[in-house]
């Protein structure tokens, strides 16, 4: 493993090369969790009808574009996100073991679901500004509008007016909903990548390699899709909102459910899916390609004392 420094690093750029093939699906998942936001399913307009036809739909009334609303903040959220993930994971969990059981080496559980949850939670919280402004771009649209239509430039341009209108507060706004989704994510996405990676090594003989990398990403994404989509969907919508709509994460998933019905909560689930299997294969392969890469620049360039403060 790298340094916590260079994991970071790693872990961001390895991020940024999955969201750039993923980001168009995130897109129409934003769009399918906000149309008949708050309405009866047998009110609600079905604009979008599914993961294939929002493609489609978008790309014939705003073009590839449409698509890629929002892909600055995205790649911004990411290196936040996922360099915390995947840079802090690892001290946070080997410190922990090391206290309990005097043995760094020793695979706990629980410490692995705790250290996943809390290096989530810290990008959550530093990348917030950017997911907002990335939600509410990829929300807009001048042909098939779902939700609250934000009109901004770019991101810089809705971070400026965010604050000049709302001020720090409305910056961060959403982000315990944001913290409880990426929690829920990181708690179970490296310890199962991490599992599998041990059971496939360890029972169908795999050797380490990209085709092992891959499949044991393919069951952490999975995983993740399924732990981590109500969430998501109540984090889209407390992002998006203008006003008081929601008091709270309780209170937007209270309100969805009892308009919506219980699978209001699971709209653009399989958008999810389409998204999270090919970002989550690809941050994890790449993560460890990266971090090989980052050790090796670390090795020949920084002495080992340099090393242990990073």
């Amino acid at each position: 493993m790298a340094t916590t420094t260079g994991a970071f690093i790693a872990g961001g750029i390895a991020a940024c090369g999955a969201v750039t093939v993923t980001h168009s699906f995130e897109t129409v998942k934003i769009r399918l969790q906000l149309q008949g936001e708050l309405q009866a399913k047998q009110e609600a307009v079905k604009k979008y009808k599914g993961v294939l036809h929002g493609v489609k739909v978008i790309l014939q009334n705003e073009g590839p574009r449409g698509l890629f609303r929002g892909i600055g903040s995205a790649y911004i959220y990411q290196v936040l996100l996922n360099g915390c993930r995947l840079g802090f994971y690892e001290p946070i969990r080997t410190g922990l073991t090391t206290a309990v059981y005097d043995d760094p080496k020793v695979q706990s559980l629980g410490i692995n679901v705790f250290a996943g949850a809390s290096s989530g939670i810290i990008g959550a919280a530093a990348g917030s500004p950017f997911f907002l402004v990335k939600t509410r771009l990829q929300s807009f649209s001048p042909f098939l509008p779902v939700g609250t239509q934000h009109q901004y430039r770019n991101s810089f341009d809705g971070l400026r007016k965010i604050f000049a209108s709302e001020g720090v507060g409305g910056l961060y706004r959403g982000v315990g909903a944001a913290m409880v989704r990426t929690g829920f994510g990181s708690s179970v996405q490296l310890p199962t990548y991490f599992f599998a990676k041990r059971r496939l090594v360890k029972h169908l003989g795999m050797e380490e390699g990209p085709a092992l990398h891959l499949a044991s990403s393919t069951a952490s994404g999975f995983v993740v899709c399924c732990v981590m989509h109500p969430p998501d969907t109540i984090m889209s919508r407390m992002y998006n909102q203008t006003g008081n709509l929601y008091k709270g994460v309780f209170d937007c998933l209270a309100k969805t459910i009892r308009t919506e019905g219980f699978f209001g909560i699971y709209k653009g689930y399989f958008a999810h899916l389409a998204r999270i299997l090919p970002h989550t294969i690809l941050t994890l392969s790449l993560a460890e390609q990266t971090n090989k890469l980052m050790r090796k620049a670390e090795d020949r360039f920084l002495s080992d004392s340099l090393k242990a403060n990073l």
